[in-house]
């Protein structure tokens, strides 16, 4: 089992930047890959960024350029820089560990980007 616990949401003007975090606490931190997922109000949920166990890194198209996913195994967490956000960007953050037939959420948090 793996628990996993994201922070730092909130409100934020366009063009203002946030950093996520998710601590994951239960299980090997270093051998999931971990994904930034966002739902906004009447959307399917999508993958955002992805950093696999190895630092492989992938982002959506969206927020290429824009978004940096990072990792530190000795602290358990995953971070999701977010820069020149858009009022699009709104959205509920989660937190998702990942390894064959093994998949965990974090309950999520908001982002709001609006003046």
């Amino acid at each position: 089992q793996v628990q996993l616990v994201e922070s730092g949401g909130g409100l934020v003007q366009p063009g203002g930047s946030l950093r996520l975090s998710c601590v994951a606490s239960g299980s090997i931190f270093s051998i999931y890959s971990m994904c930034w997922y966002r739902q906004a109000p009447g959307k399917q949920r999508e993958a955002v960024a992805t950093i696999t166990s190895g630092g492989v890194t992938n982002y959506a198209d969206s927020v290429k350029g824009r978004f940096t996913i990072s990792r530190d195994n000795a602290k358990n967490t995953v971070y999701l820089q977010m820069n020149s956000l858009k009022p699009e960007d709104t959205a509920v953050y989660y937190c998702n560990a990942a390894r064959p037939l093994r998949s965990y959420w974090g309950q999520g948090t908001q982002v709001t980007v609006s003046s």
